[in-house]
């Protein structure tokens, strides 16, 4: 599948070949979608700028589950065939097995050129197919090796990951040991496909690593200057709009849970959506695409107006998101301890070496280890897995009808059903204006409205009426549709699937 397509470019004052390159604002991590051959060397020129050396090290991550080869200086990757399309889960892929499989999906690509007079047949993400002359091939890793030439300090690691949910553990200790010895500036970039969900998680991952540099390198030397007032120094003090919805500010319950669980959880928490805001859109001070949080309530407020297939995979990817919105947090919480064992705990040597005025040690960046892997701190913590998983689709999905009006409409359907439909259908419009109210107007209103009336009139439907319905909605000769639950309660009543 060729990974660009028609509109891959989200985002203002694009760089050639490297689809959505911003840089976090405040850090120098950088986020881009899968480059071109030339688009490698566009994004590492514009990373470098006129200061930083390009000999210097570059630590490049590359979250593809994907293996990718080029063509003529483009890049493919190999799909499943019913995988093809912007995103795609495609299960624990591994660092090695990603790289195993390259070559070998370069032979197969080898190999169908060669059978078609040197042409590949190459789908986009609509599956829409076309052939290609292959003049040139290379592996990723091909392509890597040649941009060293002119960048030798550049580190390429894949980490693949999948693009709801959170990293695997072990994922955010391979991203640690590749920072770990990297200083304060060393230029971090992290690519997708597109540039989207999961090149955002890692660059989440990557500022607060470097969040933990500053606090673990330079906090306590700042408290050595005279009249700095601290306070303003710390990410711990952030505050959200508290006008904004519970939602958009990540107060999910299983979130409050962790967050009474952890130590310093209130702070952790205010870090983690600090990061995340910078790594978000224009609307949260990020320069990106995807809010990780507020994404999260988006697709919660789009649940309410789709049909009942849809709401089946909007819903594992809202609970994925949640989980990974979990885990962004326990892993702020690890990397806060690490810098306070780093500024309070080091050996007598590092206090000898490093030491300041008033105990605290100021390591330099480059030089700072991590106590304990991310993997061990979980299991320290162990409780929090059992919290993510039994509390992750702890939302209300449905809204609640006022227990009065629900009374009365049982009472109507009760007492007479025919007679009283037509009062049924206005009461349960009624109910549904008052509860939707404060959506705006627009077809997702009326889908919801729409939905709800549905839903209502099935659930007080007599037991005769509510039998014979579910009978034909499970043999789907009709549908969880108000028109169709009307029309078989009424002139098509007594037939059957």
């Amino acid at each position: 599948m060729a990974d660009h397509f028609a509109n891959i470019q989200k985002l203002p004052d694009p760089i050639a070949g490297c689809p959505n390159f911003r840089r976090v604002p405040g850090y120098k991590v950088y986020c881009c979608g899968q480059p071109t051959i030339a688009g490698f060397e566009a994004c590492l020129t514009k990373v470098c700028g006129d200061t930083y050396p390009k000999d210097g090290k570059i630590i490049w991550f590359n979250l593809r589950q994907e293996p990718s080869v080029y063509v003529n200086g483009e890049p493919l990757c190999a799909r499943p065939a019913n995988k093809i399309g912007e995103y795609a889960e495609l299960g624990n892929i591994t660092r090695d097995q990603n790289k195993a499989d390259e070559p070998e999906f370069m032979k197969v690509c080898e190999n169908r050129a060669k059978e078609n007079g040197g042409k590949l047949k190459v789908v986009d993400i609509n599956k829409v197919e076309k052939e290609v002359e292959v003049k040139e091939m290379k592996t990723l890793s091909e392509v890597i090796e040649g941009a060293k030439a002119k960048f030798p300090g550049l580190v390429h690691m894949r980490v693949p990951v999948c693009n709801s949910a959170a990293p695997l553990e072990n994922d955010f200790d391979i991203m640690c040991d590749t920072l770990t010895g990297t200083s304060i500036n060393t230029p971090i970039i992290i690519n997708d496909q597109v540039g989207l969900s999961r090149a955002t998680t890692a660059c989440v991952i990557a500022c607060l690593f470097k969040e933990f540099q500053i606090n673990a390198s330079f906090e306590g030397l700042v408290e050595t200057v005279p009249g700095v007032n601290l306070d303003l120094l710390k990410m711990d003090r952030y505050k959200m709009d508290p006008a904004k919805d519970p939602l958009f500010r990540g107060e999910f319950e299983v979130v409050k849970e962790l967050v009474a669980s952890l130590k310093d959880g209130d702070a952790a928490k205010n870090e983690c959506d600090k990061v995340i805001d910078k790594n978000g859109t224009p609307k949260t001070g990020g320069t990106g695409i995807k809010q990780l949080r507020e994404n999260i309530a988006e697709s919660k407020l789009s649940y309410e107006i789709m049909d009942d297939a849809a709401q089946a995979f909007l819903k594992m990817k809202i609970m994925d998101n949640i989980h990974k919105y979990f885990f962004m947090i326990a892993f702020t919480a690890y990397m806060r301890e690490a810098a306070e064992v780093a500024k309070n705990a080091g050996t007598d040597e590092e206090k000898a070496k490093n030491g300041l005025t008033g105990g605290k040690i100021s390591t330099p960046a480059d030089q700072l280890k991590l106590p304990k892997t991310f993997v061990l701190y979980m299991e320290e913590h162990s409780g929090l897995r059992n919290i993510v998983e039994e509390g992750k689709g702890k939302l209300q999905w449905e809204r609640d009808i006022p227990a009065a009006a629900l009374t009365n409409l049982e009472s109507l359907a009760a007492s007479d059903f025919k007679a009283n439909l037509g009062k049924i259908i206005h009461d349960i419009y009624q109910t549904a204006h008052t509860m939707f109210a404060d959506m705006p107007q627009g077809d997702h209103k009326k889908r919801a409205k729409y939905r709800f009336a549905s839903k209502t009139l099935m659930r007080i439907l007599p037991n005769n009426l509510k039998g014979e319905v579910e009978a034909l909605i499970e043999k789907k000769s009709i549908t969880l549709d108000l028109y169709e639950i009307l029309g078989q309660c009424t002139w098509g009543q007594g037939i059957k699937a």
